[in-house]
């Protein structure tokens, strides 16, 4: 499926463009902002490297990767990536992880809560996706809530599962089942 392109109330998830790599500098490139990802800051020219990448995978036919821009409707600039990555190793298992990342300066307005709702609606209401779920820091207490209330539960904790500047961190994982978000 490409273009992707959904809208909320307040942003919309879309393609990203080389035009992007900026935008996304100033999410990735802040420590603030990698204190709970997967990842140490990136620098413009690993943020080039990804948009290449995302663009690229975009287009594959059959598509398993949807890394999409988050970008505010009223002002039209990127402010996150959005991604929703279907689970290759088990093709047919209908299974989908989740994950996202805004601008600090864009935190507390509700704007993550939107940005996943508009995953789930991706993965459920159009893929056909039957479970989607996502792993956080276990210190990230917002991502905890955030996933709680759009009816994501709280499946356990994989152990050592990613190392950061050496060091190796836990992860939390939640899910939601389509069902489950079809009739909360």
């Amino acid at each position: 499926m490409y273009p992707v392109r959904g809208s909320g109330e307040r942003v919309v998830l879309r393609e990203f463009t080389e035009d992007d790599i900026d935008a996304v500098l100033k999410v990735y490139g802040d420590p603030v902002v990698t204190e709970h990802l997967s990842f140490d800051p990136r620098d413009r020219e690993q943020v080039a490297k990804t948009i290449r990448s995302v663009t690229r995978a975009a287009q594959a036919d059959p598509r398993s990767e949807y890394s999409l821009a988050v970008e505010m409707i009223d002002a039209g600039t990127c402010i996150g990536f959005a991604r929703l990555a279907i689970d290759a190793q088990h093709p047919g298992q209908s299974s989908a992880q989740l994950g996202f990342a805004l601008r600090a300066d864009q935190w507390g307005r509700g704007l993550g809560a939107e940005t996943v709702a508009l995953l789930l609606r991706l993965g459920f209401g159009e893929l056909g996706l039957h479970r989607l779920w996502g792993a956080r820091s276990p210190g990230n207490e917002v991502s905890d809530r955030l996933m709680r209330k759009l009816g994501m539960i709280e499946e356990g904790r994989i152990r050592g599962h990613i190392k950061i500047g050496g060091s190796w961190r836990d992860s939390i994982v939640h899910s939601i089942l389509e069902d489950e978000w079809r009739h909360p």
